[in-house]
């Protein structure tokens, strides 16, 4: 019985510190990740003003980049989730407020964080969608600066950003990614603005900033990138999707969160923004999707 205890004690003594090596080098490698600094090009770069460029910063905010998904409604920071396996993650406070990590930038600063998802220090921002913002034109994030500097300030201490686990081990397993910037095409030669219409074109630029990052680049819908296994997927835009919706069923069902059956949409489809969302940029988003070729669900 001795011998047997003490062959117990040891293979248990051998499975902890494997255990222990195993979390160890997971948070070592993830740590440096984290600290890593990065450089991106340079862009000459200056917001604007005016009050018609806050009104459209604003529109942008609410109903197409979705800021205010993370950072709050008032963009005074919101916390998304809190667990000791995934950790900590959320929007921080984005306010001239108290607590605001913005309060200083310069807009060079701010541009950088939104197209290349880099911080003040050089760091990657973790979680910034950068990858859809890159495709933002020049005259659009400066209308989005403008509205961030507008909003009147919050003080709240913005929630520090803590990895878990189970988050820390699926990005190192690729399942979980942290950083915009490792996809950003940094040097990709910026659009001073583009036209806003009913067209292809400005479809296609409207679904980069809001739509694809869910459902993908090819819109084909599936497993959203960083969601745990068990998460919902997103549907297949394309007309092998949902090319039986008449133009008004569609309107209808982003207005409304019902498809043309009276099902709901998935609880993390935006209605809140996608609702208001103008007729012209729901018409030109139509027009593209209607554009795109079959793709088989999940193809992204």
């Amino acid at each position: 019985m001795t011998q047997l205890v003490r062959y117990l004690k040891l293979t248990l003594g051998v499975i902890l510190g494997v255990v222990t090596l195993f979390v160890g080098t997971v948070y070592a490698v993830t740590s440096l990740r984290l600290h890593r600094t990065v450089t991106v090009p340079t862009h000459d770069f200056r917001a604007p003003t005016d009050s018609a460029s806050i009104a459209r910063g604003e529109h942008l905010v609410r109903s197409i980049a979705k800021c205010v998904d993370c950072h709050g409604q008032d963009l005074g920071g919101a916390t998304l989730n809190s667990d000791f396996m995934i950790g900590t993650l959320a929007g921080p406070n984005i306010t001239s407020g108290v607590g605001g990590v913005h309060r200083d930038f310069p807009d060079i600063l701010y541009e950088r964080a939104i197209r290349h998802g880099v911080t003040l220090n050089g760091r990657r921002l973790v979680f910034m969608p950068s990858e859809e913002y890159q495709y933002f034109s020049d005259a659009d994030v400066g209308a989005v600066i403008a509205y961030v500097r507008s909003v009147p300030p919050v003080d709240r201490e913005s929630a520090r950003i803590r990895l878990g686990p189970m988050a820390r081990a699926l990005h190192l397993a690729g399942q979980f990614p942290l950083f915009s910037y490792d996809v950003v095409i940094h040097g990709e030669e910026v659009v001073a603005a583009i036209p806003e219409d009913t067209s292809v074109a400005y479809g296609r630029y409207l679904g980069a900033l809001g739509c694809a990052g869910c459902h993908g680049t090819g819109y084909g819908g599936g497993k959203i990138p960083g969601t745990p296994p068990n998460f919902p997927p997103a549907s297949n835009l394309t007309p092998s999707g949902i090319g039986k919706y008449s133009y008004e069923q569609f309107v209808s069902t982003l207005r409304t969160g019902k498809r043309p059956d009276g099902t709901t949409l998935k609880p993390l489809m935006p209605i809140a923004a996608t609702k208001l969302m103008t007729d012209l940029e729901v018409t030109a988003i139509w027009h593209y999707l209607r554009s795109l070729p079959p793709k088989e669900f999940g193809t992204h």
